[in-house]
């Protein structure tokens, strides 16, 4: 699993082994360990990149899948 911006500086890393069998499994297991990324991550705008293909709504992992979760971008 990945976060990208500051995502990972409020969890304070960047990249690390966690397995779960769904997204939104993933996403509670996160937000159990630190509430206030999973604030974040809950958050308008916050992407998520299953395999590097962005994905909307619940999806399976398993332990080959890479999750990345993507900040809200700007730019012009």
């Amino acid at each position: 699993m990945l976060l990208f911006g500051r995502l990972s500086d409020l969890a304070g890393w960047r990249d690390r082994q966690i397995d779960s069998p769904f997204l939104s499994v993933l996403r509670v297991k996160l937000a159990e360990e630190d509430e206030s990324l999973g604030e974040a991550l809950a958050g308008p705008g916050v992407q998520v990149a299953l395999d590097q293909v962005i994905v909307r709504g619940d999806a399976p992992l398993n332990s080959a899948t890479e999750v990345a979760f993507l900040p809200p971008m700007s730019g012009g």
